[in-house]
């Protein structure tokens, strides 16, 4: 209960005194009132995680009552074990590893997808001009060891690709600018700029526009932190999609957090990413066009799952609904 005014004749000094005393106990208050969350992404900092960024740089996050720390990823990072660890509170995903991860008895689900296509592409010189030329002629791919449990097996089935092919990606262009007959693995928004700087034009085939059904840039989080408070985690989801359709329109707070947090990320890298996101509409194609960024689909999920059965990925025990849930997404759309 407030108190009231007990003393109008008090000085001036003393009730300027009182005043600051009051205007710091009430922005502590805030502080205190907000949920602290930990989010993990899935790599450095970069534009492919630009709403998340974005939310927190804007007061997104602050709007619905969280402080939210945002710790990168890396080659070293292993997301779902901080996340199951409780070292996190929610984190970064990916549609076929949270399939892989909940079979294997992780108490995990996944309650939304930034990006309605996966990003992963494959990267060949300007001669090849298809998936189906790679096979016909025998070319080296170069992928990392995720793939043989994620794409390879998808292109192993529509495109008949064969394991004699795979050669062991490290995460570099070099070899692939040495030798005009390879192809490799990459990000849309993230290889191809790096080929183009040292002169190469490279034909990109994104998966995603050949069938691949995978989600990708999903938000993770516990059964746990789910019975314990639901109301956190809806209030992340509309937060980070609010923050996706804020970044598309004026990224600048999010870049500056970005580099911030990833020194080595350029302006141009950044521009070069946000425009590949834009243009394949991987945030706001889709579904997100009409239903909101974030959207997942029980149809979508049943087109992972048969997919993941077909390549032998998943047991036919699995109830794929056990994966994700749709009742944490926004309530209203968070349309692009």
């Amino acid at each position: 209960m407030r108190h009231p005014r007990k003393n109008l004749k008090s000085s001036a000094l003393l009730g300027m005194a009182g005043a600051v005393l009051a205007s710091g106990l009430s922005t502590s208050l805030m502080a205190a009132e907000l949920d602290e969350v930990v989010f993990g992404t899935n790599w450095y900092a970069q534009a492919e995680h630009g709403g998340f960024y974005q939310a927190k740089a804007t007061g997104l996050y602050e709007k619905y009552g969280l402080d939210v720390s945002i710790e990168m990823g890396g080659p070293q990072v292993n997301g779902m074990q901080l996340l199951v660890s409780g070292k996190r509170d929610f984190s970064m995903g990916y549609a076929v590893g949270a399939v892989k991860a909940v079979e294997q008895g992780m108490p995990v689900t996944t309650m939304a997808a930034a990006f309605q296509g996966d990003p992963q592409a494959l990267i060949a010189h300007p001669h090849i001009t298809s998936l189906e030329q790679i096979k016909e002629e025998g070319l080296p791919v170069y992928i990392a060891a995720f793939a043989n449990t994620t794409f390879w097996p998808w292109l192993k089935a529509k495109y008949g690709y064969t394991d004699d092919m795979i050669r062991p990606y490290t995460f570099s262009v070099a070899p692939f600018l040495a030798d005009k007959n390879i192809v490799q693995q990459g990000y849309l928004s993230s290889e191809p700029f790096a080929m183009e700087k040292a002169g190469v034009q490279p034909s990109v085939f994104l998966l995603a526009d050949y069938g691949y059904p995978a989600y990708a840039t999903t938000i993770e989080t516990t059964d746990g932190l789910i019975e314990k408070n639901p109301d956190l985690v809806r209030r992340f989801v509309q937060a980070s999609m609010e923050g996706w359709a804020s970044y598309f329109k004026d990224p600048a707070p999010g870049n500056a957090l970005i580099k911030e947090a990833n020194p080595e990320m350029s302006d141009e890298q950044i521009a070069y990413g946000i425009a590949k996101m834009q243009e394949y509409g991987l945030v706001t194609g889709g579904d997100a066009a009409t239903r909101g960024i974030g959207v997942m689909t029980d149809a979508r999920w049943a087109k992972i799952h048969k997919f993941m059965l077909e390549a032998g990925l998943v047991d036919a025990s699995l109830d794929i609904k056990d994966v994700y849930s749709l009742e944490y997404l926004p309530t209203e759309p968070v349309l692009p």
